[in-house]
């Protein structure tokens, strides 16, 4: 490394950085709301075993686990406004990542509902709650503190994942640096720096998981 490249690196840092938080990072959060949303709706509908609903919640995960989410950012960018729908690049990132990490996030809740012993559905049932009641009340707790580090997981996961959207030309931190990287020609040293980044996101939030697990736990004794 000579002294250009460190002054394009310093120069650099900051234009990628502040993608990071204005793009990567709101792109990140808000499909992962989503995605929870989905996840446990789609869960809870597995888990009741509604006729026909079961079905299109298998079929929905099988679709999206099946195929590769660089695929279906292209299906809905690029594909949809062939068929006249039209959606902007940042939604349409959006949408993908939601149903995405909503899929994954399905199964790692599935499983963790199944795993809440029986007999606390028959004991809020008997003692007069409803169904609803009982899952919102008893049952989603303790599976969320059982997803809990499989879902920090898969948000650390969908960070570094966010870095495909700039092949629908959403305007995060690795187009900034595939720009600038075109511009200076020091590749290597400018996708180090933005790996860099990332990696500190995911170490950030990897502190967080394991503060927010010891947080459980501690709750978990104390009752």
């Amino acid at each position: 490394m000579n002294q250009q490249v460190w002054d394009i690196l310093v120069d650099s840092f900051m234009k990628i950085l502040i993608p990071g938080f204005t793009m990567t990072i709101p792109l990140t959060v808000i499909s992962f709301a989503l995605a929870l949303i989905i996840a446990v709706i789609t869960a809870m509908i597995q888990y009741a075993d509604i006729p026909v609903l079961k079905q299109i919640a298998r079929f929905y995960i099988w679709i999206i686990r099946g195929t590769p989410v660089l695929v279906q950012l292209y299906v809905v960018f690029f594909g949809l406004p062939s068929i006249g729908i039209m959606i902007d690049a940042f939604p349409s990132a959006v949408m993908v990542f939601a149903l995405n990490e909503g899929a994954y996030c399905a199964e790692t809740m599935r499983s963790a509902l199944e795993s809440v012993p029986a007999g606390q559905m028959e004991a809020g049932l008997c003692s007069g709650l409803s169904w609803f009641q009982t899952m919102w009340h008893i049952i989603l707790p303790q599976a969320f503190r059982t997803a809990f580090p499989p879902l920090s997981n898969s948000l650390i996961g969908l960070v570094k994942e966010t870095s495909l959207a700039s092949n629908i030309t959403v305007t995060e931190m690795f187009m900034v640096t595939q720009r600038i990287a075109g511009r200076t020609y020091k590749a290597f040293w400018l996708y180090l720096e933005v790996a860099l980044i990332y990696l500190i996101f995911s170490t950030v939030l990897t502190w967080l998981q394991r503060r927010g697990e010891d947080r459980l736990n501690s709750y978990g004794v104390r009752r």
